[in-house]
């Protein structure tokens, strides 16, 4: 189920027209009760300019098709490297060979070189009664021993040289099939990742097309109210205040499940600093005493269901973190309804409670209670507390205790930067954890 609210329009509206709030009287200064900011949820279709179902399937069927293949030819290519790391094969045969051949050639060119020590030791050795033809042959014996070592160094030179090219051939055909190894697991790699792009693409469309087959019809519903009370006009930076949020059907239909929103954005006194990270809001509900914090949408677990003219009471505590600095701040709240028929809706306001924060250490003093805005529930048991309060913020947003129209203008940019005019907070269906 989706139904979707543009929570920053109004605070979008207080940037692009800041006369708006130039011309505003400070809503704390003067203690006059300002209007409350108004927002309608709206709807924007989740699939226009994205691809089918079919499409994304088609591409997930590619890449698991792409994907097998290169696990296929990593395969192949490991398969083919380790058979060349093996000594049959027809280079490493060659490799082999050359080496015997090498080898020979070593063994005839020690030889070759003995033969020649061998014949001069022979001519040397011959007496002083040696005729002449026996000192000439043993001359020649020398020379033809020196001629054959020359030609076994040669051919063992040869022979070495073939070793090394031998090896090389052998060599590269290794590295080569390693290197394929390597580009087949890149591939590997990369086709994976497709896949599951493609796989996770096709598996969120499948979601988005279960929630929007599952949308609910939007409507508004003025009657669902929400009303902050308790809430001082002053919060102490190290210190927590608990406070009341009040989520009423004062429509005549009950709604089977309903989601109440809260929102706190705070900046220093300048206004141009947002501190929204050193304020935080938690909810406890009258089924369990454990505080919950807000979660990242800023919804609440659901009311289910809430009874026509019925209202619940949502217990809030809002803390300030020590470190904060001196500032203003301001709570937004608002609700939303799913019904089991399929439509749903919520509150047209977006009602925003200013407070000030005190810098941590500062006295305490004695402050008022929030009130509700000018638009009261249908029901008669909720009052309207009196006195320097604060109150729900203007059509955009109203000034937090500063003298200057400036301030006031700053906080809301800060919203809008904070929130992001136009951001879309989805609500999906649930039915876990009630307040009822």
């Amino acid at each position: 189920m989706t139904f979707r609210r543009i929570l920053a329009t109004a605070v979008a509206a207080a940037v692009v027209t800041p006369v708006l709030l130039i011309s505003a009287t400070p809503a704390l200064a003067d203690d006059k009760q300002p209007t409350r900011t108004q927002q309608t949820p709206t709807r924007q279709s989740s699939t226009q300019g994205k691809p089918s179902i079919a499409q994304l399937e088609l591409a997930a069927a590619a890449a698991q098709a792409v994907y097998d293949e290169a696990v296929k030819a990593e395969t192949a290519a490991r398969e083919a490297l380790s058979a060349l790391l093996s000594d049959t094969t027809p280079l490493a045969v060659a490799v082999k060979t050359a080496q015997g051949v090498a080898a020979e050639a070593a063994t005839a060119k020690t030889e070759a070189d003995q033969a020649v020590v061998d014949a001069k030791a022979a001519l040397a050795e011959l007496s002083d009664t040696a005729t002449d033809d026996e000192r000439t042959a043993a001359a020649a014996a020398v020379t033809a021993a020196e001629g054959a070592a020359v030609t076994a160094g040669e051919a063992k030179d040869e022979a070495d040289a073939a070793v090394v090219k031998a090896m090389d051939a052998r060599d590269d055909e290794r590295v080569a099939a390693a290197t394929a190894v390597t580009l087949a697991q890149e591939a590997t790699k990369e086709a994976l990742a497709d896949k599951t792009a493609a796989d996770e693409a096709l598996a969120k469309a499948k979601e988005e097309a279960a929630e929007e087959d599952d949308e609910c019809v939007s409507a508004s519903e003025p009657r669902l109210t929400t009303i902050i009370t308790g809430l001082p006009t002053t919060v102490v930076a190290g210190t927590k205040v608990d406070f009341n949020l009040r989520v009423t059907n004062g429509s005549d239909e009950t709604m089977d499940e309903v989601l109440p929103f809260a929102y706190v954005h705070a900046t220093d006194r300048s206004g141009l600093d947002a501190i929204d990270d050193l304020v935080h809001l938690q909810w406890s509900s009258a089924s369990s005493s454990k505080w919950k914090t807000v979660d990242n949408k800023h919804y609440m677990d659901a009311i289910s269901p809430l009874k026509a003219g019925a209202h619940v009471d949502v217990k809030m505590r809002l803390t300030v973190d020590a470190s904060a600095p001196a500032g203003n701040g301001v709570t937004f709240v608002a609700g939303d309804y799913v019904n089991d028929d399929g439509t749903c809706g919520g509150n047209p306001d977006l009602e925003g409670y200013e407070f000030l924060i005190a810098a941590a250490g500062s006295k305490p003093v004695k402050t008022d209670d929030t009130t509700p805005s000018t638009t009261q529930p249908n029901t008669s048991d909720i009052t309207t507390q009196t006195g320097a309060s604060a109150r729900p913020v203007t059509g955009t947003l109203a000034a937090t205790g500063s003298s200057s129209a400036t301030s006031q203008l700053a906080l809301a940019s800060g919203a809008a930067v904070a929130i992001g005019a136009g951001a879309m907070f989805a609500v999906r269906r649930r039915r876990t954890g009630t307040h009822a």
